[in-house]
């Protein structure tokens, strides 16, 4: 039973293993650490998906609880985050009105969604997928959607009703038409707010920022009776802990909100694991991908059920639970216990917390996502995903979160077929002096042998490029300076799979190169690449033409040259001593 547990529950393992006072005390620590920042964050975060704020609460409290138990990460810290949220409020803004009971409704069955993929992916082990999301997509999915995040909150900075949008031109334009109806007081509160975020991140990093300006705005509401003065505050939270409550399964609901609930589970998951990832290289353990979608699936279930909304792991809260010293998931059940004892005593504390004040702490969080190291580094590195990157972004600002992050892995997708399809080769040289073949573009010294043309294939060999292979081949015999192609060698160490499409055209450029009076030779074959040729018969008609090295390759096209075999035929064993794979 305790070997179960600890399989199935990695926090079981953990306590199990060399945990001690030391590692309980820094827990403990970060337990409490996390817990101050997550208050304020669960509650702003909420308020970006157009929920009532105590729903961030509720989702900050057996989803973490249940991540804490299952998650194989020991810092992760799980709940609302910023881009989880504003997929949310794209999703089931599409369906239903922002502050009705329907759009609540609806983020439960959006988390219940959501938990159910992943549960599933995890349990099926399909944690791969998420590997289609490549980096410039999600640096520049994350870019825009933190623009977008941050503008929607101009109407709590500004205090203007500006209607809700996911296109960062119309809610400017909106807000420079309307900022002659600025509340100045809670434009005042909000800078201040920011500023003071802003300097205590500079000066102050492990102090609780967020908790400092939520008890200042707070006080300055209460004390000098701002609410009265047109300063948008939370007003009355509910207390108690949620109730159990399961959403209406709505057909016609579910079919709307699939491609969010898809959206949020693989974003939501990348974010996550490569958060994990990130702190599991830094303590030196490893995390479990199918066992953080199980884990991760288990949250996002128990917030549909709980009143909450969609969740994943955060990259700041982790951080901060990290360096106050977790050590494992008990940190996060100690960050729920304070959580599930803010909700029985001390929600009458938030009724005067400024809406403004929640805004300035999403802005500052979001703003720091905008990736401009990223498009430094693809500039100098690689211009075909920079550009994949700046169509990422300019999808999701001008057509919208989903469709942006589809727009993305498309295009990476249509980019990765392109490059496989088109995949790099080399002419090769001998180096002087020894039986090393190089590139000649990169290694002027490398000397080509007359009339022998060696060609290296850097990429598996498959139906999409055998065309490419044809023509490459072509180009090249027909390129030659003054010269008479009589052997090509193809070095085929870059080549890791061959399909029958072209086993097929290997066949057909043996044939047609031996009706041209060119031998045809292979060099370097990988184990799977000669299973492929055996299975075939290509391996037979390449006897005394496939060799181990290139430089074999080439004295056995030498000799066959000299000896004045007829081209056409293959060579039996003896016309080579080193013709054996």
């Amino acid at each position: 039973m305790a070997e179960f547990l600890s399989k199935h529950l990695p926090l079981i393992a953990v306590l199990r293993g060399k945990y001690g006072k030391t590692e309980l005390r820094g827990d403990l620590i970060a337990g409490l650490t996390t817990a101050v920042m997550l208050i304020p964050q669960g509650m702003a975060y909420a308020m970006l998906a157009e929920l009532p704020p105590i729903v961030g609460l509720y989702a900050s409290l057996l989803p973490l609880a249940l991540y804490s138990l299952f998650g194989s990460s020991r810092q992760l810290a799980v709940g609302p985050v910023a881009m989880v949220s504003l997929l949310v409020a794209s999703g089931v803004g599409a369906i239903a009105e922002a502050g009705t009971a329907g759009y609540v409704a609806y983020a439960l069955l959006l988390a219940l969604m959501v938990g159910a993929l992943q549960l599933v992916m995890g349990l099926a082990r399909l944690g791969f997928l998420v590997n289609f999301l490549s980096h410039p997509v999600i640096s520049g999915f994350t870019s825009a959607a933190a623009l977008i995040i941050g503008m929607s909150q101009l109407k709590h900075l500004l205090g203007v009703d500006i209607a809700r949008s996911h296109h960062v031109h119309t809610i400017v334009l909106e807000a420079g038409r309307r900022l002659g109806e600025t509340n100045l007081i809670s434009l005042g509160i909000g800078v201040g707010a920011i500023a003071l975020l802003i300097a205590l991140k500079r000066f102050a990093p492990n102090f609780p920022r967020a908790l400092v300006v939520v008890v200042a705005g707070t006080l300055a509401v209460f004390g000098l009776g701002l609410d009265g003065r047109g300063v948008a505050i939370v007003g009355e939270v509910p207390a108690g802990l949620p109730g159990f409550e399961l959403p209406r399964l709505e057909l016609d609901a579910i079919e709307a909100l699939w491609p969010t609930a898809l959206t949020i589970a693989l974003v939501g998951f990348m974010e996550s694991i490569s958060v994990a990832k990130h702190f599991a290289r830094r303590n030196k353990y490893e995390v479990d991908a199918n066992q953080e979608l199980v884990a991760l699936g288990l949250a996002n279930l128990a917030a549909g059920v709980t009143r909450g909304y969609p969740v994943t792991g955060g990259f700041s809260r982790t951080a901060v639970n990290a360096q106050a010293g977790a050590r494992s998931g008990l940190a996060g059940l100690i960050t729920a216990g304070v959580i599930g004892l803010t909700l029985l005593f001390l929600t009458p504390l938030f009724y005067y917390l400024p809406k403004t004040v929640l805004a300035a702490i999403i802005m500052v969080a979001v703003f720091g996502l905008i990736d401009v190291a990223e498009v430094r580094h693809l500039w100098k590195v690689n211009r075909s995903d920079l550009a994949l990157l700046v169509l990422t972004f300019a999808a999701t600002l001008g057509l919208g979160i989903e469709i942006g992050i589809l727009v993305g892995v498309g295009a990476s997708l249509a980019l990765f077929v392109v490059r496989s399809t088109r995949p790099h080769t080399a002419v090769l040289g001998r180096l002087p002096g020894g039986e090393v073949y190089r590139n000649v573009d990169r290694y002027p010294e490398a000397e080509t042998l007359p009339g022998v043309l060696i060609l290296r294939i850097d990429a598996q060999f498959y139906f999409g490029n055998v065309t490419f292979l044809k023509q490459t081949l072509e180009t090249l015999i027909a390129s030659a300076e003054g010269q008479t192609i009589h052997a090509v060698v193809l070095d085929a160490s870059g080549i890791n799979n061959l399909d029958s499409s072209a086993d097929a055209a290997l066949q057909e450029i043996l044939s047609d190169f031996g009706d041209r009076g060119i031998s045809l030779h292979i060099a370097s074959l990988k184990g799977p690449v000669r299973d492929a040729m055996k299975r075939s018969g290509l391996w037979a008609k390449l006897a005394g033409r496939r060799t181990k090295t290139v430089h074999a390759s080439v004295l056995a096209a030498i000799a066959e040259r000299d000896a004045g075999d007829d081209p056409g035929a293959a060579p039996g064993a003896s016309s080579s001593p080193c013709h054996a794979a």
